[in-house]
């Protein structure tokens, strides 16, 4: 059951940003659930379960666009790598870790996006918007961040999220 659940929870991310998030953007800006989400796992998880369950839940969110396929594949998988080598040292029960986390993963996130895009397009360029654009994806990540890190964690310790091994 709990690989059915971290296979939906991308799904059902990718599905409320399309939709329902859509009616509720601050400045045209979305939460990245699927990086909120990817964050969580690595969080909580070992750096090579982080890093698979980084670049699928990326290849789901490009093939759902459609469009520039493994751009965000490897941006989140090199965001989930980063976040899954700190799991180990961090006090995972506090939910400022959670928040803190989505933070900077957000940047990470960004960075790794805009340097990609760079290398992969033969035009692009890096305009003002695109930052305050990131800024306030910053914002709503964090605010959505702190109730689904409540989730996240208690899921994964007691609930539908728990390995096979912890029960």
């Amino acid at each position: 059951m709990r690989y059915i659940m971290l296979f939906l929870l991308p799904c059902i991310a990718i599905f409320l940003q399309s939709t329902l998030f859509s009616f509720f953007s601050i400045k045209g800006a979305l939460p990245d659930m699927v990086l909120i989400f990817v964050v969580f796992f690595a969080l909580l998880n070992n750096v090579y379960k982080s890093t698979a369950y980084g670049f699928l839940c990326g290849l789901m969110e490009d093939l759902y666009m459609g469009r520039f396929i493994g751009i965000n594949a490897i941006a989140k998988g090199l965001t989930a790598y980063i976040f899954g080598k700190l799991q180990g040292n961090v006090f995972k029960e506090n939910i400022f870790v959670g928040i803190i986390g989505v933070f900077f993963a957000t940047i990470l996130n960004a960075i790794c996006l805009f340097v990609l895009s760079i290398i992969s397009f033969d035009t692009f360029h890096i305009d003002i918007s695109m930052v305050y654009s990131v800024f306030y994806q910053i914002i709503y990540n964090v605010l959505v961040s702190a109730p689904v890190y409540i989730w996240f964690y208690n899921s994964s310790k007691e609930g539908i999220l728990r390995s096979v091994g912890e029960r």
